[in-house]
């Protein structure tokens, strides 16, 4: 079963530029990259020619005489003679290239040779991507790819792109869904909420049409990620990245969800394991929320490196670590506990991550004003809350009323509610499924 991807409309368009450059896809492990080239491959190229250098470890010796395009094309087809290279019709995908990071150097070759499509990929690229890029700087096209977003999960469940525009145009009238719409929208981001988007738990619940078997994927998926942190952490401590790692949702479950080293183990410091952080963000596996000084433009570099929140990057993840009682008692009954609100700002932090947007909140620290994330238009820094119910949000009307904060005019809130906008407050209210749809809107407000 293939699940329709936004990438798939990215390849689509990488194939239809006639100076198209080899193609390197990055992405965390199970997110579907190798479903996704080889379903765009179909029917487009005369011949597609795959590598993968984990199921395959003898091809790394194809760059042993060289990096020209003839030279590995040569040692490709002695090691297989099967595999046929036809000119200006064949896609040369190399698959798992964190095992064989020197094939980056080729990509400069295969591009001025023009005979060829290349393209790249690798569950844990991010880790090694700096010796990508120092070899083929202005002869390649990046793509990031991430699992899946709310969007595609619609997809898969069958919706059509007129029947998810609803969203959209609800949102840019600021006019309230109708009771089907609500209903049906909300029930399909609660589902989404505890499955999270890798395609193999999607796939799964789509053709049961039930919860059956995907807290196993979830938990095997997570077991994956572990050993990669143990295979690829090279030069940083494991052990330590494990502890971070583990720790992110016993920290997101308090109500102050600031992420503290001094909780992972005992006189653990900052410094040891500012490398871990950017390890796991690097690997896809998590997100960092950096607390601003103050809330105004500009974002960047108006922020405090050593105060942070940790957001896994999907929210699948965070459900897998939750004892088999409480995973199933979320899906049955979709019963939180104290694991409501990390569950909603998981789903927001990436939700704003797969938008485009860095990741900031804010924390007065002589008071209780505490705002979840920000995000900015053009001229205009706007503040945004997450609820799972639908409160009163004082540290947002706080935000947007005072005259103190010169940038914020007005807020955004995604809540347990239908869409509203007061404009006494200054306030505009969303449900929690409108998310993913938040740059759109915004863009209707500059």
């Amino acid at each position: 079963m293939y699940l329709r991807r936004k990438a798939d409309a990215f390849l689509a368009e990488w194939h239809g530029n006639p100076r198209r450059h080899p193609l390197v896809i990055r992405g965390p492990r199970q997110v579907g990259k190798t479903a996704t080239v080889r379903r765009f491959a179909q029917g487009v190229y005369a011949s597609v020619v795959e590598i993968n250098f984990v199921e395959e470890p003898r091809y790394k010796a194809i760059v042993s005489n060289g990096y020209s395009a003839s030279n590995i094309v040569k040692n490709i087809s002695l090691i297989d003679p099967a595999k046929r290279f036809i000119d200006h019709d064949t896609l040369v995908f190399f698959d798992e290239v964190q095992e064989c990071p020197e094939i980056a150097t080729a990509l400069k070759f295969f591009e001025q040779d023009g005979r060829f499509d290349v393209i790249c990929s690798g569950s844990m690229l991010g880790i090694n991507y700096h010796r990508i890029e120092s070899n083929s700087v202005g002869y390649k096209t990046d793509y990031a790819m991430r699992s899946m977003d709310f969007e595609e999960f619609l997809w898969a469940r069958g919706y059509e792109d007129g029947q998810i525009d609803t969203v959209t145009q609800r949102m840019a009238a600021e006019t309230p869904f109708n009771p089907v719409e609500m209903e049906t929208f909300h029930d399909a981001f609660m589902d989404y909420c505890v499955l999270g988007g890798m395609p193999a738990v999607v796939a799964q619940f789509a053709e049961r049409e039930s919860f059956e078997g995907t807290l196993a994927i979830q938990k095997q998926l997570l077991a994956d990620y572990r050993e990669d942190i143990q295979k690829y952490a090279e030069g940083l401590d494991k052990a330590r990245i494990l502890n971070v790692f583990d720790h992110i949702p016993v920290q997101l479950a308090k109500e102050n969800k600031k992420f503290q080293i001094s909780k992972v183990a005992k006189g653990a410091r900052f410094g040891d394991y500012r490398g871990c952080i950017e390890w796991l963000q690097t690997a896809g596996m998590a997100e960092a929320c950096y607390c601003l000084n103050y809330p105004e433009l500009p974002l960047k570099g108006n922020y405090d490196e050593d105060k942070y929140k940790l957001y896994f990057s999907d929210s699948g993840l965070l459900v897998a670590m939750l004892d088999d009682e409480a995973a199933e008692d979320l899906r049955a009954n979709k019963n939180l506990g104290v694991y409501k609100g990390a569950l909603y700002e998981t789903m927001a932090a990436d939700a704003l991550v797969r938008q485009g947007y860095d990741l900031y909140y804010y924390k007065r620290p002589d008071s209780t004003l505490e705002e979840d994330f920000f995000v900015r238009t053009a001229d205009k820094l706007v503040p945004v809350e997450v609820k799972a119910r639908n409160g009163r949000a004082k540290s947002l009307r706080t935000l947007v009323a005072s005259k103190k904060y010169d940038d914020i005019a007005f807020g955004v809130k995604f809540a347990h509610a239908n869409v509203g906008a007061d404009e006494e407050t200054g306030i505009v209210t969303f449900p929690h499924f409108c998310l993913f749809k938040l740059r759109e809107y915004l863009k209707t407000r500059e």
